[in-house]
Formats: C-alpha cells, sequence, structure tokens
C-alpha cells in the first residue's frame, strides 16, 4: 500500500451567502491566495495523481482559477456525498490508492496533517476521518471511538446523548478514504433526514458494517478553521499574516513594527533585511539579503537585489528589477523596469518599461512617457548616464552610458554617450512686466467687485 497513488476531490460549491459577494467564497484570499488555493498547495507535496474541484453551477471563475486542476459541476447541491459523487467522472479508473476530501473554505489544513492521514491509510485504516478537539465543542459533530483506537460513528450534535455530547474529539469533516471503496460505499449514503440530503459523514457507519478499519486523526484546531463571512476571513488574515511575520522574522529579517507589515503567499525575504512601518508586499515579491525597505512602501511582482534601498513612500510594480546597491526613493513608481547595480531614483519620479544601467541617476520629476494610448514603448538610460530633474523621456528613446540631460527637457531623439542634451525653451526676461500684471490683474478684480 505505500506506493499507491493518491487523489484529492476539493469541495467548492458552496454559495458562500453569508460573505454576501458575486465572488464565490473559495476565491476570496487569505495572503494573496484564494482560499482554495491554499488547500492545493498544501496537497502538492503530497504529489497526487488526480485533483478535482467540485464547484456548483456558473462557477466558471472557479474553474479558470484552479486550472489545470479539473472541476467538476455539483448541479443540486445535496450535501457533501453528493458532492463527492460528482468526482466521479475524472476519477474513474482511480481504483486503488487513498481520495482525499477536503474543503475549499478551509485554508490552514497543512500537508504534514494530510501526511499523517495518509500514514494511517497505510496502516491498514479504509477510511481515516480527521479530528480536533477544540476548547468548546459546541455544536460539532464527535468522532466516536472504541478502546483500541478505531473510530466506531461520527455522531451529529443534535442526535447525540448527553454521554457522546461530553466527547471532545469533533468532526473536521476531512477524510481520506480507501479509492476502491469510496463509490461503492457513497452511493449506499442515504437521504433520510430532516435537508434530505445526502452527508459524507454516514460512510463510517457503512464501512464499519462492511468490516472496514475506520480511524481518527487529530489535527490542531487552528488547522480546521472555516471561513464563512467577512469577519472570519478578517480573522483568519491576522492569523496568517501573524505566522508569515514570525516566519520572516525567524529567518533574520528585521521588522520595525511587524503589525504593520502585511506579506503575500509567495514572499522571499533574505537575511538581514530591514523593513520599516506600513510595508505591504503584494505577490510575486523576492528580496535579497541586506535590503531595507523603508517604510509606507508596497512591492508586487518584483525582486529586489543584495543591499539595494526602497522608499520611504516607494511602489515597485510588476516587473520591477531592482539591482544591487541600487536606491529607489520616495515617491518614485517603477514599473516592468529594471535598474543596474547602484543606479539612483531617489524622489518623485516614474519609470516605466524602461532599462536604467549601472550606476544612472535619475533626478527628480523625471518620467519615462511610455505610453502613447495604445502601446507601451521603452526606454532605455545607459550605465553612468545623468537625467535633470524634471526630464520627460518620451519612449521609444535611448539615453547613452554617461550621457546627461539637462533639467527641464523633454527627450524624444537618441542621445550619445557621453553627450549633453538639452531640451527646453529658451528664457525670456520683460523687465518691469511682472509690476504692470499684478495691476492690470487687481484692476480686473476691483471691477468685478464694484459690479
Amino acid at each position: 500500500m505505500s506506493d499507491l497513488p493518491i487523489a484529492a476531490v476539493i469541495l467548492a460549491a458552496g454559495k458562500g451567502t453569508r460573505m454576501k459577494s458575486a465572488l464565490p467564497k473559495v476565491l476570496h484570499p487569505i495572503g494573496g491566495m484564494p482560499l482554495v488555493g491554499h488547500i492545493l498547495a498544501a496537497l502538492a507535496p503530497l504529489a497526487p495523481e488526480r485533483q478535482v474541484v467540485v464547484v456548483g453551477p456558473d462557477m466558471d471563475d472557479v474553474a479558470d482559477r484552479v486550472a489545470p486542476v479539473p472541476t467538476a459541476v455539483q448541479h443540486d447541491r445535496l450535501g457533501t456525498a453528493d458532492a463527492v459523487k460528482a468526482a466521479r467522472a475524472t476519477l474513474a479508473g482511480f481504483d486503488a490508492g487513498t481520495v482525499f476530501i477536503l474543503f475549499g473554505d478551509t485554508p490552514f489544513i497543512s500537508a504534514a496533517t494530510l501526511q499523517a492521514m495518509l500514514d494511517a491509510r497505510r496502516g491498514g485504516a479504509g477510511v481515516v476521518v480527521l479530528g480536533f478537539e477544540p476548547e468548546d465543542p459546541a455544536a460539532y459533530g464527535r468522532l466516536v471511538t472504541d478502546a483500541q483506537g478505531a473510530l466506531t460513528a461520527i455522531v451529529e450534535y443534535r442526535d447525540a446523548d448527553a454521554a457522546t455530547r461530553e466527547i471532545g474529539l469533533c468532526n473536521s469533516g476531512v477524510m481520506a478514504i480507501d479509492a476502491a471503496k469510496l463509490f461503492a460505499l457513497v452511493d449506499r449514503i442515504g437521504n433520510d433526514n430532516a435537508k434530505g440530503e445526502y452527508y459524507l459523514t454516514d460512510i463510517v457507519g457503512l464501512a464499519r458494517a462492511d468490516g472496514i478499519d475506520c480511524r481518527a486523526i487529530v489535527a490542531d484546531e487552528a488547522e480546521l478553521l472555516g471561513i464563512n463571512s467577512r469577519a472570519e476571513l478578517a480573522g483568519a488574515e491576522a492569523q496568517w499574516q501573524g505566522r508569515a511575520r514570525r516566519a520572516a522574522m525567524d529567518g533574520g529579517a528585521t521588522l520595525l513594527d511587524p503589525a504593520t507589515v502585511y506579506f503575500s503567499w509567495d514572499t522571499v525575504i533574505g537575511q538581514d533585511v530591514v523593513i520599516g512601518q506600513n510595508v505591504v508586499f503584494g505577490p510575486g515579491v523576492t528580496v535579497a539579503d541586506n535590503v531595507e525597505i523603508k517604510a509606507f512602501s508596497h512591492l508586487e511582482g518584483c525582486s529586489v537585489a543584495s543591499g539595494a534601498v526602497v522608499g520611504p513612500f516607494a511602489r515597485l510594480r510588476p516587473g520591477a528589477e531592482i539591482g544591487e546597491g541600487a536606491r529607489i526613493g520616495n515617491f518614485v513608481e517603477v514599473k516592468n523596469a529594471t535598474f543596474g547595480a547602484g543606479a539612483k531614483a531617489n524622489h518623485l519620479s516614474y519609470i516605466g518599461d524602461a532599462e536604467v544601467g549601472a550606476g544612472a541617476n535619475i533626478g527628480a520629476g523625471t518620467i519615462t512617457c511610455n505610453y502613447d494610448g495604445y502601446l507601451k514603448h521603452r526606454t532605455v538610460i545607459g550605465p553612468g548616464a545623468f537625467i535633470g530633474s524634471n526630464s520627460a523621456l518620451v519612449a521609444p528613446v535611448t539615453i547613452g552610458a554617461r550621457a546627461t540631460i539637462g533639467a527641464g527637457s523633454t527627450i524624444t531623439k537618441p542621445v550619445a554617450d557621453d553627450a549633453l542634451a538639452l531640451a527646453r525653451g529658451d528664457q525670456r526676461e520683460l523687465s518691469g512686466m511682472a509690476a504692470k500684471m499684478r495691476q492690470r490683474l487687481k484692476a480686473r478684480k476691483d471691477a468685478l467687485k464694484s459690479k
């Protein structure tokens, strides 16, 4: 059994009405990743041979988001067992191994917990149910075990007697089931209950009646947190961010005010990185060692090389690549642009669709005019170039190595290496004209007041 394959069915057809959202519940993000994405990530280390996400009708956006993982449609939403039946076609021919049944709105379940369930399966259990022991068992279903540790029943709270309600081990709904027996058992589950639905919890009773060994594995309650409302989503985000912050600090980063730093699921932070207050990392950010990210900066889809300094109040958008020792200062926005080693844009600039050579200096107020209303165009700034303040570089354009652009210039043509380029109107001075203008303006204002 140890070499048998793994499959997974992720139940995600719920409407999530308490979220009050047009977005399906399982697509709401934690750490920048949809809830269902966290489940797929937890499964990844187990290398499942097949996976299927069960969705409801008109949930094409979920199908698009989980692709290439296939989806199956549960048309009538008649309970968890009915949802598993919807996956039958996708699992056709998967007759030996383990099938996990998971929920798309429980993002914190870990690969280690799934491995523990798999180990129990490989130990001979035909059905493994994941349980937890909350401080307040409340109205959860209870897992009943015998003296040998076998799972004998799952009893819903409303059906439990006083003694059963005293049991602290509760049902999460997550299961690992022998693939050879799954659908034969599921097909026998009835709907003789108040809601007329087919509940997967009935599988334990049916399995034991067939002499199949059933076991319970216990996980931490925090792993089994389900998301059903915006408030619960916010609470889960706070928990996730807390763990991400601790992981960053344990990995050698300094967070000056940890509670104000926000990470994404794939943020990579090196050692001896200093992160200031109110810094937000969107998806796709890699920060190398010895970097400083100053306060109120926002980074997404970018990389920052060793020794660079970013911020304060900087924005790095997707495609930004900041080289070793480079400087991106306050109120500088970089998009789809590379900065070579030691290059600097210290304040008040927009650099988009550009290549900035090593050691180049971008003066305050400089912009790359990259968009003509239809297409994006690229600006190339050579190594060691100096771009004066308030310059507009109209792409496509190339500024040569060590060239200097005079402040206030609008550059529309290539500039050669080591050249000085000036592109601005001649300054004129009209003696006494300022005083005359003030007199005329005051007279006009006085005339308007007298009317």
